[in-house]
């Protein structure tokens, strides 16, 4: 398959890989409503547009990983509530794993990855609850009143459950990515 990549021009290349990006989206997207049994702890499901974030933002810039945490939290407004907003988390999310000092502190290996999804599920999982916390924003909501005591009680829970399950689940969406795009980067970087 390499060398049939190879013989494409640049632009197939990009298109290709643009198209392979995009498509793994689309798949995290279709997946996110699913409950499939044993892949839900305590009602919460992995959160598989937080773990793609951290996979493409973990060897990006923090602008393109901010970006794509704002772009993926819009889109997941869109097919959810759009309060409490999913892309100010995504976005902090993606800006905060690309400023992670990879080179120094971290290898680039499964459980790295995985410990970096779980920091920032529980991030943006208390993003989630302070905007619940916000007076005439999450203290009413489906007709019944939540107390601050509630909430927080209730992010815990969520918080905790989130990242234990898309720490778990984080491999199986940065491998093949990741090896996509190492693969595309060497290609593009050989000389024709």
């Amino acid at each position: 398959m390499n060398s049939t990549i190879k013989q494409w021009d640049s632009t197939q290349r990009q298109l290709v890989n643009a198209a392979v990006t995009a498509g793994s989206v689309l798949v995290c997207l279709l997946i996110l409503p699913v409950r499939l049994p044993g892949m839900e702890l305590l009602g919460v499901a992995p959160n598989w547009l937080l773990i793609w974030v951290v996979s493409w933002s973990v060897k990006r810039t923090a602008l393109q990983g901010a970006i794509a945490g704002f772009t993926l939290g819009l889109i997941q407004d869109g097919m959810t509530a759009p309060q409490p907003t999913h892309a100010l988390s995504l976005a902090i999310v993606g800006l905060l794993t690309a400023r992670i000092q990879k080179q120094r502190y971290i290898q680039e290996d499964f459980v790295s990855v995985a410990l970096i999804v779980f920091g920032m599920a529980v991030i943006a999982e208390t993003i989630t609850a302070l905007q619940f916390s916000l007076p005439g924003f999450g203290f009413f909501r489906s007709g019944t009143f939540r107390t601050l005591s509630e909430i927080w009680l209730y992010h815990q829970r969520i918080a905790l459950s989130s990242a234990i399950l898309s720490s778990l689940w984080a491999p199986a969406v940065y491998y093949p990515l990741n090896r996509w795009w190492e693969r595309m980067n060497a290609i593009e970087q050989t000389p024709t």
